[in-house]
């Protein structure tokens, strides 16, 4: 019968009682003088109050009280165990054999009865000669030298199996041991949890003090209640939540440094007492709210009780925390969503920029001469496309579909950031923008939008947002200089930015000295991020003031006076509108005046009309594909005909070898004729 104390987590094991104990290692073929005598002290101690939490450091130390003989035998190499009938009696069902300097398990015989066997502090390497205990209820080896757990498959009754303090690798050979209730195993050199899924009635396991990095394979340990596992290298923990019965779990010392990797206690609804001290995450300033957050179920963290006002405490925080969670996954689907519909305008946008390519394709394939070019890169002709309902990728359309992102554009105001995406983001600047968020803006971005539509918002753009002083371009199409000249039209520009990525006229050498050429009036500051120099001015005028004086000469005269009619017009409309402001306001709309005054004539006709450009450069491309396709063809005809007489040759060679054969054989068949042909032949050639 196991004492009661075996079958709780917290009680103390079972004592081994003070029994007078005569142990004779005996053989028959030794003389008496052989014979070697050893005195124990009369003690009893038993196992601490909680057998895994101090490790069980302590266990069976009771001593037997008679003498013991230890017989050398020439017959067996190990030695044999004999009781007197006394002893027997007195002390039926234990047996310590703790501090004897044993290197191997002697030979117990007679002693079938045995339920409690101590072999505590000695040096014994192999479990071995006990497979006739078959009643054996508790098995000590603490403290010895074993390296390989062995020799327990007849032990069927086994429920205590203590192996702390050895050298043992591995958890192996305990599938017989069904009935196992506690099993130690601190101390060892132990690296994986393994080969005990098949222990449902194992209530405690102690593998503290070996080499885990990491807890998993639990499953089946139904009846488990207390798990020690300190001082391991465990940096995560798995598994956990699915011991139905675990109450006691003790981590102390290891290499535990964020509650995700031991997440999985948050789902254990039986755990009331945890040690986390020693680990890195018992360091951090939230260590214990979060502990309490997730583990409310908890009554004792690192050996302390929990008070209810640090359950309160805890509570407070998992619902600050909880309103922080919301508010961060709603701006992640916010800036999800973001990414998906920027993903959706760059998907639309190459799909237009296919479908202009391809019906450029086509369209020089025929040869009418149509007034309307279909190819024409303008809002009104971007219209006329239909709407793309094609699929898309499996695992965007699945993400779109679950936050409803079906928008081909994208309006977005970051700070004095105003983000365009997509064309259809244009027409947001008809919106009534209020003064406040309006005078904000100062830096206004396109993305994924043509240039010659982004020319037909820039007269709103002055007037919404007068503020605005740094334009981006982003996958415009912006492909030549001339494309810069609508920009003047603005109030002001101090920065420019043109990004490389769909805007090939960054690829121009002189773009930079083009742009401060033409938009000199705006003293713009920066471009692409680089301070302007008042080198990189001179430098300007120097390439491209030539180019404005030829313009305006070659210009006809009713253009070059409509104008200048124009530009007069900008500077009396901007000196009347400095009349009757405010002294504060007059100076900086006074800086602007300056900057429109200094708008010359000559750079003034330097504009940029996208119908009439892309009608023209298409027509002269359209001549040159023609010439080309006409050269082609000349090739290619003179080719054919040549391949056909190649082919005709190839066909009648054969015939025409054996004719020329034959008739060669028939003039030398007779030798005297064929030489008098051939005389004949130099004869008349005289």
């Amino acid at each position: 019968m196991i004492p009661g104390k075996y079958r709780s987590v917290s009680g103390r094991a079972a004592n081994n009682v003070n029994c007078g104990l005569h142990l004779v290692i005996q053989t028959s073929s030794l003389p008496e003088k052989n014979k070697v005598e050893f005195k124990l002290s009369k003690d009893t101690s038993s196992f601490p109050g909680r057998l895994l939490q101090h490790d069980l450091e302590r266990n069976y130390s009771s001593r037997q009280g008679d003498h013991i003989n230890l017989v050398s035998s020439s017959l067996s190499s190990f030695p044999i165990l004999q009781r007197s009938s006394e002893e027997k009696i007195l002390y039926s069902d234990r047996l310590s054999l703790e501090r004897q300097k044993l290197t191997v398990c002697p030979i117990i015989n007679g002693e079938d009865h045995l339920r409690l066997l101590n072999f505590q502090h000695n040096f014994i390497t192999r479990i071995q000669n006990i497979s006739n205990l078959q009643k054996l209820i508790s098995l000590d080896l603490y403290d010895n030298q074993i390296e390989e757990i062995s020799g327990l498959s007849t032990l069927r009754c086994l429920r205590v199996l203590l192996l702390g303090k050895n050298r043992i690798k591995k958890i192996s050979n305990l599938e017989n041991l069904k009935s196992l209730d506690v099993l130690d195993l601190h101390g060892n050199q132990i690296t994986k949890i393994e080969n005990i899924n098949h222990l449902c009635e194992l209530r405690v396991l102690n593998l503290a003090r070996n080499f885990l990095s990491h807890v998993d394979n639990l499953n089946g340990l139904d009846s488990l209640t207390e798990l020690n596992l300190r001082h391991n290298q465990i940096t995560f923990v798995r598994d956990v939540d699915n011991l139905p019965c675990l109450q006691h779990l003790f981590l102390s010392f290891n290499n535990i440094s964020s509650f995700d990797s031991v997440s999985c206690l948050a789902d254990s609804s039986s755990l009331s007492d945890i040690t986390f001290d020693g680990n890195p995450i018992a360091q951090e300033s939230w260590y214990k709210h979060t502990v309490l957050q997730n583990m409310m179920q908890l009554r004792q963290l690192d050996m302390k009780r929990i008070t209810e006002e640090e359950r309160r405490m805890a509570s407070v925080l998992a619902k600050k925390e909880e309103e922080k969670k919301r508010e961060s996954h709603k701006q992640s689907l916010l800036k999800e969503k973001k990414r998906l519909t920027i993903n959706n305008v760059a998907r639309q946008w190459d799909l237009q920029q296919q479908r202009v390519a391809n019906i450029a394709t086509n369209e020089d394939r025929k040869d009418s001469d149509s007034a309307q070019d279909p190819c024409q890169i303008d809002g009104s002709t971007l219209s006329a496309f239909p709407e793309e309902t094609g699929p898309l990728d499996s695992g965007l359309n699945n993400a779109l579909q679950g936050l409803s992102v079906i928008d081909t554009y994208l309006v977005e105001v970051d700070g004095d950031t105003l983000s365009l995406y997509g064309s259809g983001a244009l027409e947001s600047l008809d919106r009534n923008w209020s003064v406040q968020t309006a005078g904000m803006i100062t830096t206004v971005s396109f993305t994924f939008i043509e240039f010659d539509e982004i020319v037909h918002v820039l007269p709103k753009l002055k007037i919404k947002f007068p503020n605005s002083l740094h334009l981006k371009f982003k996958e415009t199409n912006l492909v030549m200089l001339q494309q810069f000249n609508a920009l003047a039209q603005l109030r002001r520009v101090d920065q420019l930015t043109i990004d490389p990525q769909g805007n090939p006229v960054v690829n121009f050498t002189l773009w930079k000295y083009y742009v401060l050429f033409r938009l000199s009036h705006f003293s713009m500051q920066k471009i692409n991020g680089t301070e302007v120099t008042q080198n990189d001015m001179i430098m300007a005028e120097r390439l491209f003031g030539i180019l404005a004086h030829v313009a305006s000469s070659e210009l006809p005269q009713y253009r070059l006076i409509s104008i200048l009619g124009d530009a007069r017009k900008k500077q009396f409309r901007y000196l009347l509108e400095s009349k009757g402001k405010k002294p504060g306001i007059i100076n900086e709309e006074n800086n602007d005046s300056k900057r429109l005054v200094g708008e010359n004539t000559n750079r003034a006709t330097l504009n940029y009309t996208t119908r009439d450009f892309y009608n023209e450069k298409l027509e002269e491309i359209k001549e040159k594909k023609k010439f080309c396709k006409m050269y082609i063809e000349d090739l290619v005809k003179e080719a054919t005909e040549i391949n056909m007489k190649n082919e005709a040759l190839q066909k009648l060679w054969p015939q025409m070898f054996i004719e020329l054969v034959r008739d060669a054989v028939i003039e030398i068949r007779n030798k005297n004729s064929y030489m008098k042909l051939c005389l004949q032949q130099i004869t008349d050639q005289k």
